[in-house]
């Protein structure tokens, strides 16, 4: 049995090579959605078999898909003992713009107490606190229970072939529970376990005018222009309350009790000092609900980019020919992500003119996911929170997705606890990506505490 004193005492004697490991870890650019770091990518699958199998883990396996690889290990110690999943991922989002780094993205440096990189909090950094963790128990005693690893390097563009991965593999994947280190807390201050996540459909519209680009002062006023058609579709899609206008948007919405809201609402939040975190004068949103509650508990529509006609230096009088943007909806419990796909596709078509052509291109999409929170192994990782961190952590729902979870229940029957060790400010997917040198360590502590307790608890 491994106790607190143990993993803070060996905690003490590897910082340096935890933290030097994950920077190696951080230099490898693995950019699942750039073709041009496909070598990356599995250069980082085959750095982290070396790290599996050097922590002690048998069985340990990169194994290939039609896109990027994933990384399987296990130990297998007693089939009579419960039985963990642990899921993450080694791939990160393109950190374009470079320019707004501070530093090198692909160069970690610590500033301020965090670990500054991208992928640092999303999701090497967390996903690495499971393989030290391991690598911890092993080293004290060995684990309580039986642990396996599945490690993807597709998450950044929708883990197409994780699903294919896990429904050929039902049998090599049967476990009792599966843990995930993708989610943030409130503040180190205030841990917090994320109970719910966001559902979310993905989609790309284009809008075609005429057959080519065109001078804007022979054409402009005659012929629609694409950029000026799409921003009116796009401005249209959110009423003067800020609800989504497209018809049947809301009709599965699982709806909570004025008690739930009051209950979510107990999680300290000061709305000033967020708004001055973010630089903004004002929050805005759906009306009647408050800031937390939007994040939380209400679905969204946002465009995420949006394009065409000449953006270079100077001037260039044109009329363009086309006009993109990229739409995400986060969705809530009892939303489908398919039936919203396809009541936004008909919804746009039904809107636009018919001086232009309108397409919708789906591209990934995820269900909403509830996580239980009367569950041993729930019980297990509030108890590992409350021993490292010195509070039971508050139960919080989060406005991020993994679809990739309700795929687990689906196709698993598992549920999943959400054991996020990030904060809101690491600035995952942005520039200048941090992860806290103190949430990386002590996340390591409290995951390995979590094994204990929940072998403890299933006896």
């Amino acid at each position: 049995m491994i106790t607190k004193e143990e993993t803070g005492k060996y905690l003490d004697e590897n910082k340096q090579r935890f933290l030097d490991e994950l920077f190696d870890l951080l230099r490898i650019p693995s950019v699942s959605a750039d073709p041009k770091f496909k070598g990356d990518v599995k250069k980082a699958a085959e750095f982290m078999k070396a790290k599996f199998e050097e922590a002690g883990a048998d069985n340990v396996e990169v194994c290939e898909t039609a896109g990027h690889p994933i990384v399987y290990a296990d130990k297998l110690i007693d089939p009579k003992l419960p039985t963990v999943l642990v899921y993450g991922h080694y791939d990160v989002q393109p950190a374009d713009p470079y320019e707004l780094w501070d530093s090198e993205p692909f160069n970690p440096v610590i500033k301020d107490g965090k670990i500054v990189a991208r992928g640092s909090a999303d999701d090497k950094g967390q996903m690495y606190i499971h393989v030290k963790a391991f690598e911890m128990m092993m080293q004290n005693g060995g684990v309580p229970c039986n642990v396996k690893f599945m490690i993807e390097g597709e998450e950044e563009v929708g883990s197409e072939n994780l699903e294919i991965f896990i429904a050929e593999n039902k049998e090599k994947l049967k476990s009792d529970v599966i843990v995930i280190s993708d989610t943030s807390m409130i503040a180190n201050e205030h841990p917090s376990m994320a109970v719910s996540l966001k559902g979310i459909s993905y989609l790309e519209i284009e809008v075609t005018g005429p057959n080519r680009d065109l001078h804007s002062g022979v054409y402009g006023g005659a012929v629609a222009n694409p950029i000026n058609v799409l921003a009116r579709m796009i401005a249209s899609l959110q009423d003067e309350n800020r609800k989504v206008t497209v018809p049947g948007f809301y009709d599965k919405v699982l709806e909570l009790t004025q008690a739930e809201r009051d209950e979510m609402n107990k999680a300290p939040f000061n709305l000033d000092v967020y708004k001055r975190d973010l630089k903004i004068e004002d929050v805005e949103g759906e009306a009647t609900y408050n800031t937390l509650e939007r994040m939380g508990i209400r679905p969204t529509l946002d465009v995420n980019g949006i394009w065409g006609g000449y953006i270079g230096e100077g001037a260039k009088t044109v009329l363009p020919s086309k006009a993109n943007a990229k739409i995400s909806m986060r969705l809530v419990p009892n939303q489908n992500h398919h039936e919203i796909t396809e009541l936004f596709q008909k919804h746009l078509e039904s809107i636009a003119p018919k001086s232009v052509k309108v397409k919708v291109i789906p591209h990934h999409g995820g269900m909403p996911y509830v996580t239980p929170t009367d569950t041993d192994s729930y019980k297990a990782a509030e108890k590992a929170f409350e021993k490292v961190w010195g509070k039971k952590p508050i139960p919080t729902r989060e406005g991020g997705s993994i679809p990739i979870v309700s795929l687990f229940k689906d196709i698993l029957g598992l549920d999943s606890i959400l054991m996020g060790f990030g904060l809101n400010s690491d600035a995952i997917h942005s520039p200048n990506e941090s992860f806290g040198v103190e949430n990386y360590l002590k996340g390591i502590e409290t995951v390995a505490l979590f094994h204990q307790y929940f072998a403890e608890l299933d006896k």
